[in-house]
């Protein structure tokens, strides 16, 4: 399988390593780009655009990245709050009335940012067309009665998480955030990212699905911990719930799903549209910056951690980010993003002026450290330290 790209000099582990995906991880077409305080060092592509297909991945395809749209989502809070348009410490009903009903009177803005607002979950699901509907999702998040008291515990809000940010940027600023995302990041930026997906870019839009890890020779297969594997397996419980907020569970490659306006889940990016961001957030990019040092600081201010109410292990969270742990290994203790379910993530390291993107047409069963985006850190890091 030919690698496509180029790596500045130093950085050919990575090159090593993506390949390294194909040849032993079972890759099946994927990206990822490096930036070093706001020069690009790594652009790498290979395999093929569609999992199941055969046309070859090319400089500009972009993917489905879950999950890792979480990370961007948040940029928007932070800069509205940075602009001087949202007080992260003011309760959520300040902006959204609606949203004190049912004992969630007392919830802070940082508090959604931080999955501390007790809603992971609705009592009944929404189906994908439902979960389309802004109007709809934010009154179904809106009338949910919280599933412990906001801001003393934390847990992931997998879905819900998009019903209440975007809701909250839209009556804070009467766009959707899908596009503010447009307006205020991806044109000042020439970002390749989406959150509702333009027809006139479908085209560029590889197909996804899941894929299985192949086992490596003489390997032992490693179980789940019991109480993660029985939280997912049963219905009732609220990690379940959490994750299927939306059900049926949506077709990602149908294009009214990646046309819908989702900030926790249904983002499209390439590779270098992620890195490119978070490069912008910790420094200049071709004149542009995002974050002042200021909201850089308060991003990566841990908010949430320990053990998570959904993911029933330790995270660690700072506003909108997930923070360098066990459950989320990243380049070193200050790194900061989101990995997208199975595959996807970007994040970035002030500390070594590191962003960093990887996408992938191929989802595996991890939720937050997939071995193909860990291979490719440890990779960065050999770069940086050598």
């Amino acid at each position: 399988m030919d690698v496509n790209g180029t790596v500045a000099e130093g950085f050919e582990p990575v090159r090593e390593a993506f390949a390294a995906n194909f040849a032993a991880l079972g890759d099946r077409g994927a990206a990822v780009t490096v930036y070093r305080d706001g020069h690009k060092v790594v652009d790498l592509w290979g395999g093929t655009r569609d999992v199941d297909g055969t046309e070859p991945w090319e400089r500009d395809t972009a993917q489905i990245v879950r999950s890792a749209t979480k990370g961007v989502a948040a940029a928007v809070l932070l800069l509205l709050a940075q602009r001087g348009q949202l007080d992260l410490d003011a309760p959520v009903a300040a902006y959204w009335p609606e949203y004190k009903a049912n004992g969630k009177e007392h919830t802070r803005v940082r508090h959604l940012l931080a999955h501390r607002a007790g809603v992971p979950a609705v009592d009944r699901p929404l189906t994908p067309a439902e979960a389309a509907d802004p109007d709809l999702t934010a009154a179904a998040v809106a009338a949910q009665t919280p599933a412990w008291e906001p801001g003393t515990e934390h847990g992931y809000h997998a879905q819900t998480y998009g019903w209440l940010t975007g809701e909250l940027v839209r009556r804070v600023t009467g766009r959707t955030i899908g596009r503010w995302i447009a307006d205020e990041l991806a044109r000042p930026l020439d970002l390749d990212l989406w959150v509702g997906l333009p027809e006139a870019v479908a085209g560029r839009v590889g197909r996804v699905a899941q894929t299985e890890a192949p086992a490596a020779p003489g390997a032992l297969r490693t179980r789940p911990k019991r109480a993660v594997s029985d939280a997912y397996a049963d219905p009732g419980t609220l990690t379940r719930r959490a994750f299927a907020a939306i059900t049926p569970a949506p077709d990602e490659n149908d294009p009214a799903y990646r046309a819908a306006v989702l900030p926790a889940s249904n983002g499209i990016a390439t590779a270098d549209g992620l890195a490119r961001f978070y490069a912008a957030l910790i420094g200049e990019v071709d004149g542009v910056r995002l974050f002042t040092p200021e909201t850089l600081s308060a991003a990566r201010s841990e908010q949430s951690a320990g053990p998570d109410r959904i993911l029933v292990v330790n995270t660690r969270f700072g506003l909108g980010y997930m923070l360098h742990g066990g459950a989320s290994p990243l380049l070193s203790p200050g790194s900061f993003g989101h990995p997208g379910r199975g595959g996807a993530l970007g994040f970035a390291d002030p500390e070594s002026g590191i962003a960093f993107g990887y996408v992938t047409n191929g989802f595996r069963k991890s939720v937050t450290a997939d071995p193909r985006a860990q291979a490719l850190i440890r990779a960065v890091r050999t770069a940086i330290t050598d």
